[in-house]
């Protein structure tokens, strides 16, 4: 492919067009709905030449994270996809992953958790591995989707990060949704994220061990250093966004914000739907109700950097996706900020609002029931609650 095209796609096959373009080595496969659409493209372009890449079929997510674990050890460039229960099959395997530093990108299509039986989307997956070890970021559209993930490579095979990396799209409301993705050209994509030599790799002509045990004397040392290219990934992921932008013109904040100068309070919000809240937003701006938006793109690490920005407010409002079960504030994502803001010492209180919970239709006036309330709470009219406010449930 020649120069840059744009092509109708949905969450899925951007994901997909990404990793073809990436020239990746392996790719470990088992389906789950919503996820199956990415890992099938992979194996069209296989069939069709148009990727040179060992696939192999598993027989469960466990294997399939095994499979890419192995390869990854041996030096490949690796890709897996999955969702929901398969994550949580995974879930033993993401901590191997991360403690050995292998340098995985795995797609996640973020769907709810059984039990009951729910195929929709909400971030109960995604918020139930935010402490494995793994970069998570969070897309809010199909070109995010397929310019994070050309990035996640840059940035999971740099050396002094060597971490598995995340990269998170919501089921449906993304997947399975087609909009306009640039894509870009294939020989500039591996110009700005080259294969790189590993300096430990399994080789059978220069034998090492990986994940050997490790003892009290060492383990300690292990998590350690876990913990701090976790820490090291944030400034990474500046200066990868800030070349992927000098190669193709877009970039990427960790977090990003709208009508931050002249608003009263602010809310912030994670994935697909920051477009509904950011449209809520302005409709309330019209009634007079000024609050801000921030979307959340860069979860793990998480930029503690914001308490910069909420510590202007007496109040801001988190809309979480996901419930954090027997936690006062029923948000993972209330939780991080709550967090972020308490260490620096800031008196700034953080309004925790759950919706969409199961891929509960998210309507327009629901995201306006949010920012209306934060904005009354604000301004002293109404009494914060002490509990999360669940929006849309029936009671």
């Amino acid at each position: 492919m020649n120069g840059k095209k744009i092509e109708p796609l949905s969450g899925n096959h951007s994901v997909a067009y990404a990793v073809r373009d990436l020239d990746v080595d392996v790719i470990s496969s088992y389906p789950i709905t919503p996820q199956t659409a990415i890992v099938e493209k992979l194996a069209e372009f296989i069939a069709n030449g148009e990727l040179d890449a060992e696939y192999i079929h598993v027989e469960s997510e466990h294997s399939a994270l095994s499979a890419a674990i192995g390869a990854s050890a041996s030096g490949a460039r690796v890709f897996t996809a999955t969702s929901s229960q398969g994550l949580v099959l995974m879930y033993e395997l993401l901590f191997i992953a991360s403690g050995l530093r292998m340098p995985i990108v795995m797609a996640l299509v973020a769907r709810s958790l059984s039990a009951p039986i729910n195929i929709w989307n909400d971030h109960s997956d995604l918020m139930a591995s935010n402490d494995t070890g793994w970069i998570q970021i969070v897309t809010t559209n199909n070109q995010e989707a397929y310019d994070l993930t050309i990035a996640a490579y840059k940035l999971s095979e740099r050396p002094d990060i060597s971490l598995p990396v995340m990269v998170v799209l919501d089921g449906f409301i993304q997947s399975h949704t087609i909009e306009p993705v640039e894509l870009e050209d294939r020989d500039k994509i591996r110009s700005f994220a080259p294969k790189v030599k590993r300096k430990y790799t399994l080789d059978p002509e220069k034998p090492i061990t990986i994940g050997a045990l490790g003892d009290p004397e060492w383990y300690y040392e292990f998590r350690v250093q876990l913990y701090e290219a976790l820490e090291r990934a944030y400034k990474a992921f500046a200066e990868v966004a800030e070349e992927f932008r000098s190669y193709f013109g877009r970039y990427y904040e960790p977090y990003q914000t709208y009508y931050v100068d002249d608003s009263d309070t602010l809310l912030i919000v994670l994935g697909a739907h920051t477009g509904t809240f950011l449209k809520a937003v302005r409709a309330a701006r019209d009634e007079g109700i000024k609050v801000g938006l921030m979307t959340i793109r860069l979860l793990r690490p998480f930029p503690h950097e914001i308490h910069k920005i909420l510590s202007q407010y007496s109040y801001v409002g988190v809309a979480d996706k996901a419930i954090y079960m027997g936690t006062p504030s029923g948000s993972y994502l209330a939780s991080d900020v709550m967090t972020s803001l308490n260490i620096e010492g800031s008196s700034t209180r953080v309004i925790s609002y759950i919706y969409g919970i199961g891929g509960r239709v998210v309507k327009l006036e629901d995201a306006l029931y949010i920012v209306r309330n934060l904005w009354r709470i604000s301004k002293r009219i109404e009494e914060p609650p002490k509990k999360p406010v669940f929006v849309g449930v029936r009671w």
